[in-house]
């Protein structure tokens, strides 16, 4: 394979080959870095790019495997990280301008792992300020979508996406408090997981909400996901939310089969007039195909859910703006209008509101607890729309994330979130103007298992996953 193909890889396929000594991490390394080199000023996917950093983790790598000592399926295979996660030595922004001077002294747990790993780390990713969403005027450059850069990339891991999905990474790491994963992966036409809330570490990353926020991998397969949270996944006695549950070898469910395993289809989820109708068709489309695989498909009902936009706002935001606000009173000239706008807007929320958000946050989880007794798993779309201009996607009045329209997208992606559950998004096709569509699978607690078994079967049934945009 030409250096210039070499981004074709998957995970899977890229280890398989270092493992076999067919092909060197120091030349796949610099491939990519040729790659961010030509494309990431048009896309804007990398804050810092850390290329001398990542050879020289290929060539221990390299030097490693020679040896016989292989580490795993990402030895030697080059990923990327969103810029909230922190990294010794190196700028950690989260986007904005308020951090352009944070180098932090150590790294993160999750960075830790990579390293064991042996997975050789290209840089930082953007996203949107602070990971809250909606920014109009980003400090490092607006992120494009790879499939039509008139488009936006999505929120606010927009630049994990941008990287995956363009080819400037084998894989990366977003961040999920309400659909941050999950929405970036849909519009750029890639695989992204929220895991359980618990699941991952989140030990020096900044936060946007203590009780959603979660570390996901965002690939181009399922089978790439899978071996990304196997590496990252476990208890961390620096984070005391993290659970001690064992961590399974999450790609051996790939392999078997889907026969069996009941689905519920939310009513308010595909019968929303917000839904946009080639979204709804493509999901439908995707559901057809699965009951052909054996699943067993049947219509449910989650009125509590459908309100669940307005209840995560009224608590993300609220803490967030907690944790902004001595930087508001000092700084607050350096946040995007924007991020500045929503977190003060936040502050001025009534207590006895976000009382009553969180009295509707368990009655959400309950019902979504509940659903999931009687079935295995949750499919809806992972967004009602397909990824909209980025014009429209800046914070303007009566644009994506303002009002209705963002209340309305929000209830696909906020379910799972305040109630701590994993989803995975898999793509599911194409719009008639060429940008992608995605599924989102909800599963129990602990359960990221079955979504990859699920999101696997319907994956290889299927060619989405193997078109790439033209860049």
């Amino acid at each position: 394979m030409a250096n210039s193909d070499l981004h074709r890889l998957t995970i899977a396929q890229a280890g398989e080959e270092i493992k076999a000594r067919r092909l060197s991490p120091v030349e796949l390394t610099q491939a990519y870095l040729d790659r961010i080199s030509s494309l990431n000023d048009h896309l804007g996917a990398y804050i810092t790019v850390t290329g001398e950093q990542a050879l020289s983790s290929a060539r221990k790598a390299e030097t490693q495997i020679q040896s016989g000592r292989h580490a795993g399926p990402l030895h030697g295979v080059p990923v990327a990280v969103k810029d909230i996660i922190s990294t010794k030595g190196v700028l950690t922004s989260a986007g904005s301008k308020v951090l352009t001077d944070n180098i932090p002294d150590h790294d993160s747990t999750i960075i830790e792992r990579l390293n064991s790993a042996g997975a050789p780390i290209l840089g930082k990713l953007n996203l949107s300020e602070f990971a809250i969403g909606g920014t109009i005027e980003h400090p490092y450059g607006t992120p494009r979508n790879p499939w039509n850069t008139m488009h936006s990339a999505g929120g606010s891991s927009s630049g994990s996406a941008v990287a995956t999905a363009g080819g400037l990474a084998a894989g990366s790491l977003g961040s999920d408090t309400g659909g941050s994963v999950r929405g970036p992966s849909a519009f750029c036409g890639i695989v992204g997981l929220r895991p359980t809330y618990g699941r991952v570490t989140r030990h020096a990353v900044v936060p946007m909400c203590w009780s959603m926020d979660t570390i996901g991998p965002m690939t181009r397969t399922v089978e790439d996901c899978a071996l990304m949270l196997r590496v990252i996944a476990g208890h961390d006695p620096r984070d005391s939310s993290t659970s001690v549950n064992p961590v399974p070898d999450y790609a051996a469910s790939l392999r078997n089969t889907v026969r069996g395993i009941k689905v519920g289809l939310p009513n308010e989820m595909f019968d929303f007039n917000g839904v946009d109708s080639q979204i709804k068709a493509g999901c439908e489309k995707a559901i057809t195909l699965l009951e052909e695989l054996g699943v067993e498909a049947e219509r449910i009902s989650l009125p509590t859910s459908a309100q669940s936009g307005a209840v995560f706002l009224a608590i993300a935001d609220v803490d967030s703006a907690e944790f902004h606000s001595d930087w508001l009173k000092t700084r607050g000239d350096d946040y995007d209008w924007s991020t500045r706008t929503r977190l003060e807007s936040a502050t001025l929320t009534p207590a006895s509101a976000y009382i009553r958000a969180q009295r509707a946050r368990e009655l959400i989880r309950r019902e979504m607890i509940e659903a999931l007794d009687r079935f295995d798993v949750i499919i809806m779309p992972s967004s009602p729309t397909v990824s909209p201009t980025i014009e429209s996607a800046t914070g303007s009045p009566g644009g994506y994330y303002q009002g209705r329209l963002d209340l309305s997208r929000r209830r696909y992606t906020s379910p799972a979130a305040l109630a701590g559950l994993p989803s995975l998004s898999v793509p599911c096709g194409f719009s008639d103007e060429g940008l992608p569509m995605a599924i989102q699978i909800i599963g129990k607690p602990f359960a990221e298992e079955t979504l990859f078994q699920v999101g696997h079967a319907y994956e290889q049934a299927t060619d989405w996953h193997a078109r790439e945009p033209g860049v």
